[in-house]
């Protein structure tokens, strides 16, 4: 298929990225009041301002997608699942072990962010994480929308936007550094972008955060760490498996965090002590 930036694939993953924005409102909204503030500020119903919140995302999110996925297909990189699927054409081989590893990986991740958070970041900061652990959570049906959003549309954003321009951009530098000039994405290029990009994923929780507790060294710490486990794991399975895995993936992953854990919390409190 020619690269090109308008495709069948591009309006299936935009029209999923959107109703994900959609999905995580009741979960944002359950936090930290924010959309129905601005309608009280702005003296309109709440309806009209969490409308133009799903529109603007759709813009944006627009962007993204086509963006994402001609700058993903330059490095060969992209959505074969769905391209096989919207063109006719036989599955990638090996489909269902590769869709249970990534969903095994992101209950492993999730697992192990429930972990760090309860053992070395509650410790660490009583008042800030501990707070945050300790808060009463979302209804978990709230949690299961917002880990649609989490699957879809931060995958989006971060994996096939983001990471596929940082690499894109630092393949370029590359070729310019070099007398030797290449079209793959070399394994140095692509971790350098998926940290980036991971980190970046860690950092973009701080705004919603922010409302909730100060942002002290740890807090940002936490923050970076705790999303960078899945960030990078879902960087790898889009680099190998397309960007499908890392939707499984961190769906995977916030089922645990966003429905199991807040089901659980209590008990899992009593286990951090």
């Amino acid at each position: 298929m020619a690269n090109r930036v308008f495709t069948r694939t591009g309006l299936v993953i935009w029209i999923g990225a959107t109703l994900g924005a959609a999905c995580v409102i009741p979960y944002v909204e359950a936090l930290s009041p924010a959309l129905e503030q601005a309608a009280h500020r702005l003296g309109v119903p709440t309806a009209v301002v969490v409308l133009l919140s799903i529109t603007q995302s759709a813009a944006l999110l627009g962007v993204m997608t086509f963006a994402g996925l001609w700058a993903a297909r330059k490095l060969g990189l992209g959505a074969p699942l769905l391209d096989a699927w919207l063109y006719g054409r036989p599955a990638p081989p090996d489909l269902r072990r590769h869709a249970l590893v990534a969903a095994a990986l992101g209950l492993a991740s999730g697992l192990a962010i429930l972990a760090l958070d309860l053992r070395l970041f509650l410790p660490l900061s009583r008042a800030g994480a501990g707070w945050l652990v300790g808060q009463r959570q979302p209804p978990a049906w709230t949690g299961l929308l917002a880990s649609l959003e989490g699957g879809v549309t931060e995958e989006v954003e971060l994996r096939l936007f983001l990471l596929s321009f940082v690499a894109l951009a630092l393949r370029g530098v590359r070729n310019a550094l070099r007398a030797e000039r290449t079209s793959e994405l070399t394994p140095a290029v692509f971790w350098t972008a998926n940290l980036l990009a991971a980190i970046a994923f860690g950092l973009g929780h701080l705004p919603t955060t922010a409302r909730l507790v100060p942002l002290t060294a740890v807090i940002v710490t936490r923050a970076i760490v705790l999303n960078g486990v899945v960030g990078v794991i879902a960087g790898w399975l889009f680099w190998r498996r397309g960007i499908e895995m890392a939707m499984l993936c961190h769906f995977s992953a916030d089922i645990v965090l966003h429905v199991v854990a807040p089901l659980l919390q209590s008990s899992l409190l009593r286990l951090a002590g």
